[in-house]
């Protein structure tokens, strides 16, 4: 709740400081699908942090228009954000330290390996604020192209680790050297927010087409964000980046003088 009055402080703010100086503005909303994966590279690889692949998620917004020009503009926004990713198959997990207990001394693995389904569901509310520049295709036409970007700071609202289906335990990677003890359940929710760093910045960037009538416009755009921050709290669990895909539909409303 704190967060979400910051955010709407901010955009009040926002909204204010832009509104003095623009010949005048918009107010819409956009949804759409965030299409999110979990990046890693170089020395901050290892068997935790690798293997995602993208997962569906809901993204949509509330923003701000602010017109200088008719080329060029100013959008705030307020955008929830659906991040994470998935891993299907054989993967790697830590150890258990009941586990570590039944190998000798010092030769128990980092990692234990097993087949089962794992996706991490992390959702930030970001703030982004877009320079944007837009084109009319003809002096009469009602068809807008634009594109925007810019920075955004986020911040952390809810992490779960959702895993299903058994496996048994193996060893090594290919699975070929398995644990005894048969399978074992994976089935669960783990909340994992508090692995996670709270806040995260990053780069947001969009592509778009428009249909103006009256007053009123109706889009629909393509675009992406990147989170430059790691998001782990702790080295041992990996370092990832969050970024996703964006597929969005939406409206606004002129003030003035389009």
């Amino acid at each position: 709740m704190k967060k979400f009055i910051f955010c709407q402080l901010t955009f009040i703010m926002l909204f204010a400081c832009f509104s003095t100086q623009a010949q005048n503005f918009s107010l819409g909303v956009k949804g759409g699908i965030s299409i999110p994966n979990l990046t890693s590279g170089g020395s901050n690889e290892t068997p935790l942090n690798t293997g995602y692949s993208s997962r569906l998620g809901p993204d949509f917004s509330i923003f701000g228009d602010f017109k200088f020009s008719n080329l060029f503009s100013i959008q705030p926004q307020i955008e929830y954000s659906s991040q994470g990713g998935k891993k299907d198959g054989l993967q790697a997990f830590t150890t258990p330290a009941q586990l570590s207990a039944e190998f000798p001394p010092g030769q128990a693995p980092q990692y234990l390996y097993a087949n089962y389904n794992s996706t991490a569901k992390i959702n930030y509310l970001m703030i982004p604020i877009l320079a944007k520049f837009g084109w009319d295709l003809g002096k009469s036409s009602p068809w807008r192209f634009y594109a925007d970007a810019g920075p955004f700071v986020s911040f952390l609202l809810s992490a779960h680790q959702v895993t299903s289906g058994s496996s048994q335990f193996y060893t090594d990677p290919g699975g070929t050297q398995p644990l005894p003890g048969g399978a074992q359940s994976f089935d669960g929710n783990q909340d994992i927010k508090s692995q996670l760093k709270s806040t995260n910045f990053g780069i947001e960037g969009n592509v778009g087409l428009a249909y103006k009538f009256g007053l009123s416009s109706v889009f629909v755009e393509g675009g992406f964000n990147y989170g430059f921050i790691n998001i782990q709290n702790v080295a041992a669990d990996g370092k990832n980046n969050t970024g996703a895909a964006t597929i969005q539909i939406g409206y606004s409303y002129w003030f003035g003088k389009k």
